[in-house]
């Protein structure tokens, strides 16, 4: 019975393990990524007591890589990116190459190949953006600027671990010294081949996807089921995932990072990240068991000195690097001590390259254990890094701003990049109003949407699709058959009727008839400004109030007063 039960057993003891664990670790004021690692170690094959299969762990962790990359492309903002690349581009790639080059010093003086060397130094100079962003949380720093540009700089390293994923399998050959024979030319058309697919998928992916991805989830929103939607998420990220390993070759991880970025300039970006949020965080804590359960205590004792070498590669070399880079850069000490506790740990970009690195015969296993000792280490005690900035910070702040004040060198690039970052959130708070209203204005505005509760609220906001005008431009024409309301988010329209002329502006709306009675329109409707609009068509609308039948009498009973008052309201048009 035992092979039947095996992935109920994993199931049910990483779950509880991982919640009990996880639980202490968060009341020891510790991430729970710890105790999550730390469950995996117990039913590992290390450790005395019950055994789970690894195998079928090692599965469940490839849902998780996928989830987690997924994730990584959905919250992935380009302008936040472009607004610091002048510091994270150059500051990430810096140090990937330092500490890259550091680590694989270390591993060849311990007698290992190149390529063992280079996959130890690069899963030990990425940090773990999940770690950042809790640690950045906890301390209400993931909107500050020094904060923005140490997710930044950790997207970035995200995307060169991309970039590593699809290189490494090409060069696995030439780097293990089995490729011996193996020409320039040789060598050549395997990594164009290798970025000839990738280039196909990201294309065929970037042409495609934001065409039919939010059009697909459009449709499904609209149907009105929460697990539908949900479904229809993790269906896009699993599908492309696979369909990218195996039509182009590409790694589940790439594939899921790529399906996530298609979805994140979506509007049904944040509900499909509210929605997945629950499996997302299940696999990812299977992730990390299952990662646990590969590791192998016993390191700690057989080779203690080489386990410390790691600890100090991730905390001391690291951060050394960054704050030498980001004062080099112009920056001031603040930011270069939040990156520098930013890079001090290791964690999910380092357990896949890990993986990868075994499953190519690039890094021998005592190398993963290295990595894992000095995720679980480096996490452990990553709090303690933060606090230990900020104590230097009190300390030397006088020295600091005054040496800084005279220069007038990283303060005047700071404040640069504040006033850039504030603009960019500007423009994102903008776009995120232009396509829909807040349900409480649409509610004051709208009385037949008073009523209604906050989901369906949230839920009527699906249908609604966007429209762009200019000035001069035809709205509604007199005469013809109404069939949808119009809502203005941004700019001003003007209504002519009877020789009148009726301005409406952001708040208001117009064409209400064509919801109850879709008789035909009774006024001109032309936009006087650049205007942001959000329409609502009767089709739409009655799916919606299928679904919710109390709002018919409501509906019946507006129709027949709006239709008395028509004369004396012109704006209904």
């Amino acid at each position: 019975m035992h092979h039947e039960t095996s992935l109920i057993t994993i199931l049910a003891m990483g779950f509880v393990l991982a919640f009990a664990l996880g639980f202490v670790a968060i009341r020891l004021r510790l991430p729970p990524i710890v105790g999550y690692l730390l469950a995996g170690v117990v039913i590992g094959p290390f450790t005395p007591g019950l055994v789970a299969d690894i195998a079928l762990a090692g599965q469940l962790a490839e849902i998780g890589v996928i989830l987690l990359m997924f994730g990584v492309g959905l919250h992935f903002s380009a302008a936040d990116l472009m607004a610091v690349r002048w510091i994270a581009v150059p500051g990430a790639v810096a140090q990937i190459v330092i500490a890259t080059a550091i680590g694989a010093a270390m591993a060849m003086m311990w007698g290992w190949p190149l390529g063992a060397g280079l996959v130890l130094g690069l899963a030990l100079s990425v940090a773990s953006t999940v770690v950042l962003l809790r640690a950045l949380d906890e301390r209400n720093a993931v909107d500050s600027v020094n904060g923005r540009i140490a997710v930044g700089w950790l997207i970035v390293e995200d995307l060169a671990m991309v970039l590593a994923l699809v290189l490494l399998p090409a060069l696995a050959e030439v780097l293990s010294g089995r490729a011996g024979a193996m020409s320039m030319p040789e060598l050549a058309a395997d990594l164009g081949l290798t970025f000839g697919k990738v280039i196909l998928f990201v294309a065929i992916v970037m042409a495609v996807g934001p065409r039919v991805v939010p059009w697909l989830l459009g449709q499904v929103a609209r149907v009105g089921s929460r697990e539908l939607f949900t479904l229809a998420v993790l269906a896009i990220a699993l599908g492309i995932a696979y369909g990218s390993a195996k039509l182009f070759g590409v790694s589940f991880a790439l594939g899921a990072f790529f399906a996530g970025l298609v979805l994140s300039e979506s509007r049904f970006s944040h509900k499909a990240a509210a929605d997945s949020l629950p499996m997302q965080d299940a696999f990812a804590v299977l992730f990390f068991v299952s990662v646990g359960m590969l590791f192998d205590p016993t390191i700690v004792l057989r080779e203690p000195l080489a386990v410390l070498a790691v600890l100090a590669l991730i905390l001391i070399g690291k951060s050394l690097a960054a704050i030498a880079i980001v004062l080099v850069l112009g920056y001031p000490m603040s930011t270069a001590l939040t990156v520098a506790a930013s890079l001090a740990q290791i964690g999910e970009f380092s357990f896949i390259l890990a993986g990868l690195g075994i499953g190519l015969g690039l890094l021998p296993t005592e190398g993963r254990d290295l990595i894992l000792a000095g995720a679980l280490l480096s996490i452990t005690v990553n709090p303690l890094t933060f606090a230990a900035a900020d104590a230097i910070l009190r300390r030397t702040r006088g020295r600091v701003e005054q040496a800084e004040g005279g220069a007038e060198r990283g303060s005047a690039r700071y404040r640069s990049l504040e006033a850039k970052l504030a603009e960019v959130r500007r423009r994102a708070e903008a776009r995120a109003a232009k396509l829909r209203l807040e349900a409480q204005e649409l509610a004051k505005k709208f009385p037949l949407f008073s009523t209604i509760d906050p989901r369906a609220l949230e839920d009527l906001t699906t249908y609604f699709r966007d429209h762009r005008a200019a000035p001069g431009e035809r709205l509604i024409r007199q005469g013809d058959r109404a069939d949808s309301v119009y809502f203005i988010a941004r700019g001003a329209v003007e209504v002519s009727v009877a020789g009148r002329k009726i301005p409406l502006g952001p708040g208001d709306f117009f064409g209400e008839m064509g919801l109850l009675t879709g008789e035909r329109r009774s006024a001109d409707v032309t936009a006087v400004d650049y205007c942001d609009l959000l329409i609502l068509d009767q089709h739409d609308f009655k799916q919606f109030i299928a679904k919710y039948p109390a709002l018919r009498a409501e509906l019946d009973e507006m129709a027949a007063q709006r239709a008395a008052m028509n004369k004396q309201s012109p704006a209904s048009s």
